[in-house]
């Protein structure tokens, strides 16, 4: 991607340039920038190459004129069963299950970080394949001819409807909470769980994730540097901004936290954690 920088970008600017437009949004670029974070010289084209890299195996493959599901049968066999691409069952939570370079080195990740270069993939051989951000355990949905396949990314599993039903129980209520619907009148509608992820959403998940890990540790530092990204991602949500003046107040930061905090109180004046917040503010402008 040609980037408008007369020198070098710090690599949270390169990852902004990325990210402010949703049209032609650059997820895998964008998604492999996240680990700038601990690795700043990190070679992002050296990511998007490995994948192209991949990408030409599972087109080698290809009969001509092969259609869709045989695009991607084939992938399925070469990302699943040749490579070996499955998830990472002796450290789930680690952070470099959400660093897409590490990913593609071990060929282990989460469900959203395996999704991401699986779809990059699926796209390049033209198939109609987005995201789904399922409660619980993110997604992969491929548009056939024949109808709509709905997968797991971790295994390329193709799921049916009792399966999807199965998953979606423990998370049930307060997705259904989430997604507006009235208890009285019953569930949800699955097919309302199955839409489209947008690729901003879909790095929003995965920041998020290394969000929670970063604060389960209470990792400030770290947890900072994924807030900085997120603001940037989603700036009208003023609830990261909120947070990430919280972490500069850990961190004694007094200023940038006093900003972020009174800019999500202005924005949210009638906010449950308003009184809570005031007095936080109260105190850094004391100490």
């Amino acid at each position: 991607m040609n980037l408008p920088f007369d020198h070098d970008p710090t690599p949270l600017a390169y990852y902004s340039s990325l990210v402010q437009s949703d049209a032609h949004f650059p997820l895998l670029e964008a998604a492999a920038t996240l680990a700038h974070d601990e690795e700043p010289d990190l070679d992002v084209q050296q990511v998007l190459d490995d994948v192209a890299r991949i990408l030409h195996r599972v087109k080698a493959r290809l009969p001509k004129g092969a259609d869709d599901l045989t695009r991607l049968a084939t992938l399925n066999q070469v990302f699943y069963r040749n490579m070996g691409f499955a998830p990472n069952p002796n450290d789930y939570y680690a952070p470099e299950n959400s660093h897409v370079h590490e990913v593609i080195r071990t060929r282990r990740g989460i469900p959203v970080s395996l999704a991401v270069v699986w779809l990059e993939l699926a796209q390049g051989l033209g198939l109609r394949a987005q995201g789904i951000s399922f409660p619980g355990h993110f997604l992969v949905k491929v548009a056939l001819e024949g109808g709509l396949v709905v997968m797991d990314p971790v295994s390329g599993e193709s799921l049916g409807v009792e399966q999807l039903a199965q998953m979606l129980a423990p998370f049930r209520d307060d997705a259904d909470l989430l997604a507006g619907a009235d208890l009285d009148e019953g569930e949800t509608p699955l097919g309302l769980y199955l839409q489209t992820c947008p690729p901003r959403d879909v790095l929003a998940r995965m920041l998020r994730n290394l969000k929670e890990i970063h604060r389960a540790q209470e990792d400030w530092p770290r947890l900072l540097a994924v807030l900085d990204r997120l603001v940037i991602l989603l700036p009208d949500v003023l609830s990261e901004r909120r947070d990430r003046g919280l972490v500069h107040a850990e961190l004694g930061h007094a200023g940038q936290a006093l900003s972020d905090l009174q800019a999500y109180l202005e924005a949210e004046p009638l906010a449950p954690d308003h009184g809570v917040l005031r007095a936080r503010m109260k105190t850094l402008e004391s100490d």
